[in-house]
Formats: C-alpha cells, sequence, structure tokens
C-alpha cells in the first residue's frame, strides 16, 4: 500500500509538473506571437510615415518642374498601390510579404525618379522645404531597414521555436504559424555601374 502511494504521488507530481511545462510552453510562443505582430506594425508604420510624407515632396517639387507630370504621376500612384497592399500580421503569408515588398519596391523606384528630376533644378536642391522633406525620407529609410531587419530578427526567433521540440507539439496544436522573412530585393546582390 505504501509503494503504491508513493507511485501515485510520483505520477500526480510528474503530471502537475507536465502541464505546468505546458503552460508555460504556450504562454512563451504566445508571447513570441505577438513581438512579431508588435514588430510587423513597427514596419508598417514606417511605410506609413514614408507615403505620409510623399504628397508633400511631390507637391514641392511640382512648383519647381510642372513638366514632369508623369513622374508625379507615377509616385502617386506607386503611392496609391502601395498604401491599398495591407497584410494580417496573424495571417501573414510568403505570398502576402512578397505583394507588400513589391508595392513598396515601387515606390522606392518612383521616389528614385523624383529625386533625379529634382537633381536637375538647382533651385529646387538649394530650397528649404525640399531639403527638410528629402532629409526626412532619408531618415525614414533607415528606419525602415532597421525594423524590417527587428522583424526578420523577431520573426526567426517565433520560427526557431514553433519548430523546436516540445513547444512544436502545442505549436500544431494551437496553430502557431510559420512567419516569413523580408528579402533582399532582386538585382539587390549586383553592385551599380558607376560612370564618370
Amino acid at each position: 500500500m505504501k509503494t503504491s502511494r508513493i507511485i501515485l504521488i510520483v505520477v500526480v507530481v510528474a503530471l502537475v509538473l507536465l502541464v505546468f511545462r505546458g503552460c508555460s510552453g504556450y504562454n512563451n510562443l504566445v508571447t513570441m506571437r505577438e513581438q512579431v505582430n508588435r514588430d510587423w506594425a513597427n514596419v508598417e508604420n514606417v511605410y506609413q510615415r514614408r507615403a505620409d510624407l510623399i504628397p508633400n515632396l511631390v507637391e514641392t517639387v511640382k512648383g519647381y518642374a510642372a513638366h514632369e507630370q508623369e513622374t508625379f504621376t507615377q509616385v502617386v500612384e506607386a503611392r496609391a498601390k502601395a498604401t491599398s497592399v495591407t497584410i494580417d500580421a496573424a495571417n501573414m503569408t510568403e505570398a502576402d510579404l512578397k505583394r507588400f515588398q513589391a508595392a513598396q519596391g515601387e515606390i522606392s523606384s518612383a521616389l528614385s525618379r523624383l529625386i533625379a528630376v529634382a537633381e536637375s533644378y538647382p533651385d529646387l536642391k538649394a530650397n528649404q522645404n525640399f531639403l527638410e522633406l528629402q532629409a526626412q525620407l532619408e531618415g525614414t529609410e533607415n528606419r525602415i531597414a532597421v525594423e524590417r531587419r527587428n522583424f526578420n530578427t523577431t520573426a526567426q526567433t517565433y520560427n526557431t521555436a514553433i519548430k523546436s521540440f516540445p513547444a512544436v507539439i502545442f505549436a500544431g496544436w494551437f496553430g502557431f504559424k510559420e512567419r516569413p522573412y523580408f528579402e533582399s530585393q532582386e538585382g539587390a546582390d549586383v553592385a551599380p555601374k558607376v560612370e564618370f
């Protein structure tokens, strides 16, 4: 009778420890998932900041280069397209992220053309509003790079956790899904050709 009681106590203690370990593992996965969601919101925030700067930049350049209408139209259309692409952080797929990146890439390309147009106008390059907007845009591009890196780091930690044992069991049971990563733009591995 005494041995069966000891065995029962050991089994109950083991079960209690297993339940606590399971709860702790689940809570850790929830915390990591929320960190990924937070970092995604930060990415969207800096992209929105860039989108908010674009109309002011376009209007400033328009005053000096009114005949560059095609460039202005491309920038405005790229902005509209990019701001219409939204992703639900909880159900993000690799295809969603690629679509988002493509739309943001169009903005980057259109902004590059706009800045190139501005280079042709010395008065515009000296305009304080333009210089300030250009500096804000450059700062925002740096923030975008930082937030994308932070998102990738957090997503990697989360993805590793949901694939590791024993968390992989809870991840499968409770629907924790792998998150995609930001990848470099196509052609980013080729250095630009500079000619003088």
